[in-house]
């Protein structure tokens, strides 16, 4: 089958390797028909190198149709349609049945001591093939692929891989109170639908920060009062500032962090990624577990952009092991602070009403570029540079390059 594949930092190929095949028997695979581009994928690409080998599988976001079922399968046959969440979590341990799929008790990383393993990322959550490719095994093929009917366009379903629960978990741990007022930090594919999440579910005021003109575009085409963080940069106008400004000096009740380890404005914590991404990998992955420092522009501006007494939720992916926290500044403020991958599964089954023919949430528009999976390095190349418009893709295995 044909796959994409990581070589190196901003390396990605697309290469025939071999089909994937039943393993246990309750596995599943799956003819891949969509598959999303994810900003995390970014960190591969640019951050987390040292935790990949040559030709592992990327992606995290597919979805397609039943080919091959192991035997004790029961709840899909060959032809379902099937979304594939990110987290490879079993749906029966003691935390899933908690509604903590990302810390799965059966496919915990404990060697690295980390959550559950997810598709297409790195050592560090079980080196899983990922579901940039033509076919993807799919454990768990009872609990874990979420069948959706035939008929409507994949554009319609194939967020609910990542996009839609983890900007539903987003908003949910901001806990924005009735009419509420929230600023998202971050428009990129997460922070998008995040706003319009919270608008959907009664926000009052929703705020997005970005510096990137066809994502402000976006967002404030659905209602979001957007601030361009390049304007307040350039005019030494502190965007905090302006987000208490539009809040009677107190600012928002909850602040969203959608950016995450790479953010912009952070030269200290992007020279230290530099230096490590410098390192061969035998010195870097001890470094970066024990000793990684994150970029937190986004994180100290979400901290102090939220109210006192309010929340800020973390969607963003972080990685350090050392980041310094204005704890002063969070103690005194009462800060509630909530985070973490979401839990897919656990959000599914209140997202999937939204997703009918009212398209409130716009899903069926929501990608800028469709682009066969032959195109996937370059389109990386233009996602990472924030170029033509590219907000979020999705990659079609099988489509004439």
């Amino acid at each position: 089958m044909r796959a994409l594949t990581w070589h190196g930092k901003r390396d990605v190929r697309v290469e025939t390797v071999p089909d994937p095949r039943l393993e246990e028997p309750t596995d599943v695979i799956v003819r891949v028909t969509s598959t999303g581009i994810c900003g995390s994928d970014l960190h591969l690409y640019e951050v987390l190198g040292p935790f990949l080998d040559p030709g592992d599988i990327l992606g995290h976001e597919a979805m397609g149709v039943v080919e091959e079922t192991g035997p004790d399968v029961t709840a899909l046959a060959p032809g379902d349609r099937v979304v594939v969440p990110f987290n490879v979590s079993c749906g029966t341990c003691h935390m899933c049945g908690q509604g903590l799929q990302s810390q799965c008790e059966t496919t915990q990383v404990r060697e690295r001591g980390m959550g559950a393993a997810l598709f297409g990322y790195s050592k560090l959550y079980g080196q899983v093939p990922g579901g940039q490719a033509e076919f993807l095994r799919v454990p768990f093929g009872n609990t874990l692929p979420v069948k959706v009917p035939h008929g409507p366009p994949d554009e319609r379903y194939v967020y609910l891989s990542d996009v839609l629960p983890t900007a539903w978990q987003a908003v949910e741990y901001a806990a924005i109170p009735p009419g509420g007022t929230v600023t998202v930090l971050g428009l990129g594919p997460i922070g998008d639908m995040s706003a319009r999440i919270a608008l959907h579910r009664g926000a009052s005021l929703v705020i997005g920060v970005d510096l990137v003109p066809e994502r402000l575009a976006r967002a404030a085409a659905r209602g979001v009062t957007v601030l361009d963080l390049r304007a307040h940069t350039e005019t030494g106008d502190d965007v905090v500032t302006a987000i208490r400004d539009l809040t009677q000096g107190r600012g928002t009740d909850a602040v969203i962090d959608a950016v995450g380890m790479e953010a912009h404005g952070a030269p200290a914590g992007k020279a230290a990624h530099q230096l490590v991404g410098m390192l061969p990998d035998a010195w870097a992955r001890p470094l970066m577990e024990r000793a990684g420092v994150d970029r937190l522009a986004a994180l100290h501006t979400a901290i102090e952009a939220v109210r006192r007494g309010g929340t800020v939720s973390l969607s963003g992916v972080y990685g350090g092991m050392l980041d310094p926290m204005p704890m002063m500044t969070m103690f005194d403020k009462q800060i509630q602070l909530r985070m973490g991958q979401a839990n897919v599964r656990r959000w599914v089954d209140g997202i999937l009403p939204l997703l009918d023919d009212a398209d409130p949430l716009g899903v069926e528009g929501f990608a800028t570029h469709v682009l066969p999976l032959e195109e996937g390095p370059k389109a990386y190349r233009t996602f990472q540079a924030k170029v033509d418009g590219m907000v979020k893709t999705l990659l079609k295995p099988g489509a004439a390059a």
